[in-house]
């Protein structure tokens, strides 16, 4: 099961959900039911094809895992798939995917996300599983050793022995941020992940894992009378569980620059990571932020490629790494870039900044805005289109935004934003005081009869 690189977004700014614009863009059916141990239910009827997809969103992630186990939250995930009392290793996957289906899981900052995409003649089976595994897990030593060694192979191959290893989503979040909630690695330490105890597992599974801190989603052949049933039948008699409070991680903006140099020992060129903290869910700066993203570092078109790769040929590529609509707490709108070895990170940080100052002086061309709003439009209807997809953003709107409908008014607010909107996000978020930059360069190579000079003992240390 894969951990999704999602960064952190920050808690504070909020503002009611009102001033955003309704449209009359095609929307998706959605009815909203909370059982009487507080799970809530939601149910999207879409009658076109003869399957479904299932979401359960826990609330909690990265960000509210125990201190001192960093990753534990990441670990906890693959442990959901390791069985159950009643249903041991494999069943959950060989039922699912011997009738056709596939499942997942992924770890984000504020949310764990279990889905399902099936025949609609599995929906009893991955509602029974899914409640199953609610109830409770097969808690076991040699289950936790196994999967603490699946996790550390994960940041062997994802982190340590990958050139960069994720630093412009990994490392930016520890340095941009104060609080432990928002700077710890959500991938967690070799020694944290080692730490975890049953103890630990049983209390998290506990705490975190009851039907009143989770939502559950199906999209696709199914009426709403009848999702409301099949939850309450595989659902309905599971007890709630007191959930733990949550602290205050919100953070404001930057006051000053932060800056670090990385060695790379992998790298085949330097790469800059240049992250602001954005604006918070709820915002009335956040559609803004989200267009504005899409318009600097959103593929060959953007004013960034334009920029640095095509105009000022200081950059190999330009991308963004951002996760507006789906955090609920402090995170990042972060530029990666590798750069040539001929170039630097102030040159870059200086072509960032002349183009952003471009926008914040004269604003953005209609045409431009328009391109880039109907690009966001479509990616938001394609990625709504599969019902596992569907059933997932549902759930997670509902549990990060408290309303499912979410979902359907992204579109109106992408839509309803101007260039001057634009400027005044730009003027306000993409300043040096509020940015965080990593400049991670190649480390020098050591040249072979060196590396064993240098690795041989001397005659004093025999």
């Amino acid at each position: 099961m894969h951990m999704r690189q999602i960064p952190f977004l920050l808690a504070s700014l909020s503002l009611s959900l009102s001033a955003f614009a309704a449209t009359d863009n095609w929307k998706i059916p959605v009815s909203v039911k909370k059982l009487d141990n507080g799970l809530t239910v939601i149910v999207s009827p879409d009658h076109t094809s003869p399957t479904i997809g299932v979401s359960v969103v826990y609330r909690v992630g990265m960000r509210l895992e125990p201190k001192n186990r960093t990753g534990f939250a990441h670990l906890f995930e693959h442990l959901m798939f390791q069985g159950t009392p009643n249903a041991k290793k494999g069943v959950f996957d060989t039922t699912i995917t011997g009738g056709g289906g596939n499942n997942n899981g992924s770890t984000h900052p504020d949310y764990t996300n279990y889905i399902e995409a099936a025949p609609v003649s599995a929906l009893d089976s991955i509602l029974w599983l899914e409640a199953d595994r609610m109830k409770t897990l097969d808690f076991n030593a040699v289950t936790l050793k196994n999967q603490q060694d699946v996790v550390k192979e994960e940041i062997r191959v994802n982190v340590k022995n990958k050139p960069y290893g994720g630093f412009m989503w990994i490392d930016m979040p520890q340095l941009a941020f104060s609080k432990w909630e928002n700077n710890h690695d959500g991938y967690g330490s070799f020694k944290d992940l080692e730490g975890a105890s049953l103890d630990d597992v049983r209390n998290f599974h506990r705490d975190y894992y009851g039907p009143n801190n989770a939502v559950l989603s199906i999209a696709g052949d199914v009426t709403p009378e009848q999702g409301f049933a099949l939850a309450a039948k595989y659902f309905g008699a599971i007890a709630k569980r007191a959930t733990p409070p949550s602290s205050d991680f919100s953070e404001p903006l930057g006051t000053g620059e932060k800056r670090i140099e990385q060695m790379d020992a992998l790298a085949q060129v330097p790469a800059i990571a240049a992250g602001w903290r954005m604006p918070a869910r709820g915002s009335r700066d956040l559609p803004p932020m989200a267009v504005l993203g899409d318009l600097l570092a959103s593929g060959d078109a953007s004013i960034l490629y334009q920029g640095l790769v095509k105009g000022r040929e200081l950059s190999l590529n330009v991308d963004q790494v951002a996760s507006p609509w789906d955090v609920d707490g402090p995170a990042l709108f972060t530029i990666f870039a590798l750069y040539k070895p001929n170039t630097s990170a102030d040159a870059m940080l200086a072509a960032m900044d002349e183009e952003i100052a471009k926008i914040v002086k004269n604003g953005v061309d209609a045409a431009t805005l328009k391109r880039v709003k109907t690009r966001m439009l479509a990616d938001w209807y394609d990625m709504l289109e599969p019902f596992i997809s569907r059933a997932d953003t549902l759930a997670t709107m509902q549990s990060l935004w408290g309303d499912a409908n979410i979902a359907n008014q992204v579109p109106a607010w992408i839509d309803a934003v101007t260039s001057q909107d634009i400027q005044r996000v730009a003027a306000t978020y993409l300043t040096r005081a509020n940015r965080t930059v990593i400049d991670r360069k190649v480390a020098p190579k050591v040249a072979p009869v060196a590396a064993a000079a240098a690795a041989a003992p001397t005659a004093a240390t025999k």
